[in-house]
């Protein structure tokens, strides 16, 4: 075999390798979203039957982002460190039991304490996660990559919210519903450690290509230091990410105003994951294409969904839903892509965890405001979700001009 030959094969065995692994980190979040995204789907609706008004489910939902997004920055931080990726994600994961343990819950302060736990252990896996992944997903395009991984991670979305469909359908309860949440939650962890053997040092998979790539070989000074574009891109994604309306105060309005029935709530919960993994390869594909002009799908989509979910009947609900799907699908791929993609490889997971940090903070404030601004008038929420995504736009143009 000649030398040209035995690199194209190689090229492919590796190609192979990291598509392997991807499909195998999908299924990994497959099964933790099976469990969390279940019970995301219906903590709105929970905390309200234990007495939560909707103010303080907007705090929850909101503090469980920011302070789950807030030790992305020191988990990120300390896995660039330490170089124990493997471990921090497992940790995380690991964290998942405390969602079939609000089975065991009658009081709301209780539940939200379980709620904001789930949303720790996220924040400490993802950097480290995402940092693995971004190595494999060099390998097939970072979109392409990103968005398989994300779809494969939605079917889980599906799957646990049509859980608790099967179970008030069949006429059990919250609590039974939970209990079920320990098969995908124990399945989760035991597939991360069959990933973990297969693939133990997945930066093998970049470095060779990582030395290669002229754009990274600006000396050490350069690669120590996050660039202008990344922080402009923070900004972006801080305007446009605080506009954006949480499902738990979505589905707390159909939960008072009767607009959805308790069995359709988790349905329509389902229907956006599933819109959110077909997006997911769509735009994954179109960042690879025209990269970080695929952005501005995001504060146009986001702008319509109060108009449609703070409604009073069933259709515009649906639609506010499709909307939602759309721009997770959206957030969950090309965002996470662009990191991989304005930072260097020695600084990953830093950079993660700076970025997830600023997303969190976002959703924290957005969440938080809305819910007490639903409260007090539904115009105000209308007026701040626009002022939020027209500023998003803005910077999105100079940050356009910037990444050229």
């Amino acid at each position: 075999m000649d030398i040209k030959k035995k690199d194209v094969k190689e090229t492919g065995d590796a190609r192979k390798k990291a598509l392997y692994f991807i499909v195998l980190m999908g299924i990994v979040s497959l099964f933790g979203d099976v469990t969390y995204e279940g019970a995301r789907s219906i903590t709105g609706p929970y905390l309200a039957v234990l007495g939560a008004g909707a103010g303080m489910v907007g705090f929850v939902a909101g503090a469980g982002e920011f302070i789950g997004y807030s030790l992305r920055l020191a988990a990120g931080y300390f896995s660039d460190r330490t170089k124990a990726y493997w471990p921090i994600t497992i940790l995380g994961y690991g964290m998942l039991i405390s969602i079939p343990c609000l089975a065991f819950t009658n009081a709301w302060q209780l539940a939200a304490v379980f709620i904001i736990i789930e949303r720790m252990g996220k924040g400490i896996r993802t950097p480290a996660r995402d940092a693995i992944l971004s190595h494999a997903t060099k390998k097939v395009g970072r979109g392409f990559g990103f968005g398989l991984h994300e779809a494969l991670d939605q079917i889980g979305a599906i799957i646990g919210p049509l859980i608790f469909s099967a179970v008030f359908i069949l006429k059990g309860g919250y609590h039974t519903g939970f209990a079920i949440l320990w098969i995908p939650a124990l399945l989760c962890v035991a597939i991360l450690l069959v990933a973990r053997k297969k693939v133990p040092s997945p930066a093998d998979l970049e470095i060779d290509d990582y030395c290669e790539n002229e754009k990274q070989q600006k000396g050490k000074q350069d690669r120590e230091k996050l660039s202008k574009v990344f922080w402009i891109y923070s900004l972006f994604t801080f305007l446009s990410v605080a506009g954006f309306a949480s499902f738990q105060i979505i589905s707390y309005h159909f939960k008072i105003h009767g607009v959805v029935s308790d069995p359709l709530i988790p349905i329509l919960y389902a229907i956006a994951m599933g819109v959110d993994a077909l997006v997911a390869l769509i735009i994954g594909r179109t960042y690879d294409k025209i990269g970080l002009k695929s952005l501005i799908t995001i504060p146009l989509l986001t702008v319509f969904i109060p108009f449609f979910a703070f409604s009073s009947s069933f259709i515009p609900a649906l639609i506010s839903a499709v909307l939602w799907g759309s721009v997770m699908g959206i957030h969950e791929t090309i965002m996470r892509a662009a990191i991989a993609d304005l930072t260097s490889l020695d600084h990953r997971g830093t950079a993660y965890g700076i970025f997830n940090t600023i997303y969190g903070g976002a959703w924290f404030i957005g969440c938080t405001l809305m819910g007490f601004l639903y409260d007090l008038s539904l115009p105000a929420v209308f007026v701040f979700v626009v002022f939020m995504e027209l500023m998003a736009i803005v910077v999105f143009f100079r940050l356009v001009r910037s990444g050229e």
